[in-house]
């Protein structure tokens, strides 16, 4: 098993409810075993696009599921949960983005690991932070 750490974060309807239901999602997925989940904060949007503010935060997994077979669990959980994924940067349902997969590195077409851009969310860091990761 693997410890990783999942970005979370729903900007579109009922948020928080968007967010609990991903974690109860990610809990019926083999192979997946929810730790713990960070304190969720609401952010601006770190886009140019007009929307509304997110809630954010973290969730620790152990998994011993492969990177991209990972990946392609969360894209399912965010297509259930109603993400389309039209223009990029939009507003969202749900997003699930996988922030470190114990210390592995990945970088291919699909997926970067660690996440690029996790120095750029302070949401992120403090959620990182809060479980002992940061």
């Amino acid at each position: 098993m693997v410890t990783c750490y999942i970005g979370v974060g729903s900007n579109l309807g009922d948020r928080q409810k968007y967010i609990d239901s991903s974690i109860e999602e990610l809990k019926k997925v083999r192979g997946v075993s929810v730790t713990r989940v960070s304190s969720i904060y609401e952010t601006l949007p770190a886009s140019d696009i007009p929307q509304g503010k997110y809630l954010n935060g973290v969730i620790e997994i152990e998994t011993s599921l492969k990177p991209i077979s990972l990946l392609k669990e969360l894209n399912r959980v965010e297509e259930e949960l109603g993400r389309k994924r039209a223009v990029r940067n939009a507003a969202r349902t749900i997003d699930l983005d996988i922030l470190y997969y114990g210390d592995e590195k990945v970088k291919n077409k699909d997926l970067i690991i660690p996440h690029p851009r996790i120095q750029e969310r302070e949401f992120v860091l403090r959620g990182l932070r809060e479980l002992g990761r940061a």
